[in-house]
């Protein structure tokens, strides 16, 4: 291997975070030839993740560094948003130690792609494309040991998981997580609320909300803030809510509701 090859190879492992994924389009927009990257391969400086990514050879890699590829190479939407969110934000109801499923949203028809889907992450995936959301709106930066990624903030990743309801989300669950977050602040719930296309997000994020009890929700401007009309049923046999037209289990429902 040429002295150029090697010092290409020596900045490329000096500014390569532990634990991430590069992808092999990245690698070649920035002087990495499918050759030189062939050649790294079989001088075990590299290893293949799929076709279309490569790690560090014998590093220890997990879906966040997926994800940071995704995000800071190919600017990619993929996040990990809903429970999963919550749940790296310190906000779930209970932590998992070792989670089994990760729940991922991306925007509109994006596709996760098969290198991520085909490889082994050790947990499965529950990944959902959908607009009802802003694409660049409602997010943190999460830091880990070597990188950071974008995550659902507190609130959108609520949003997400009322998005789920009934099908894919139990919502007494989703009350439970809505009961830890009485800081929310308000412009930001505010700008989602305005912005969300779904009325059934809209109209069961409220409801929760102020079930809670949250200080919080005494600051939104509901009158900028486009409910919709006619009823939406999410249960058979539930309790019908007046104020938010919707119908739902009776379980929640019947749960002793603070004083605003």
């Amino acid at each position: 291997m040429s002295l150029d090859n090697k010092s290409k190879i020596n900045t490329l492992l000096k500014d390569w975070p532990l634990g991430a994924v590069y992808l092999s389009s990245w690698l070649s927009n920035n002087g990495i030839s499918s050759q030189l990257l062939n050649r790294y391969k079989k001088s075990h400086w590299l290893t293949s993740l799929g076709s279309g990514a490569v790690i560090r050879s014998g590093d220890n890699v997990d879906y966040h560094g997926a994800l940071y590829a995704l995000q800071k190479q190919a600017g990619s939407s993929v996040h990990a948003g809903g429970r999963t969110a919550l749940s790296l934000l310190g906000k779930a109801h209970y932590l998992e130690m070792s989670p089994v499923r990760a729940v991922l949203f991306g925007y509109g028809g994006e596709k996760l792609p098969a290198w991520f889907k085909k490889h082994n992450w050790k947990l499965k995936f529950d990944y959902y494309a959908t607009s009802f959301l802003p694409r660049d709106l409602g997010f943190v930066d999460l830091e880990l040991n070597n990188f950071s990624l974008k995550i659902a903030s507190p609130a959108r990743a609520m949003m997400e998981c009322l998005y789920l309801v009934p099908q894919n989300q139990e919502l007494l669950e989703c009350y439970e997580l809505m009961e830890s977050l009485n800081n929310l602040r308000p412009k930001s719930v505010q700008k989602l609320l305005e912005q969300c296309t779904s009325i059934k997000v809209k109209r069961l994020f409220m409801y929760l909300s102020e079930k809670a009890g949250h200080s919080w929700v005494q600051h939104l401007d509901m009158r900028t803030i486009d409910m919709g009309t006619g009823k939406r049923s999410l249960v058979k046999g539930g309790i019908y809510i007046e104020k938010y037209k919707i119908t739902v289990p009776k379980g929640l429902e019947e749960n002793e509701k603070p004083n605003l």
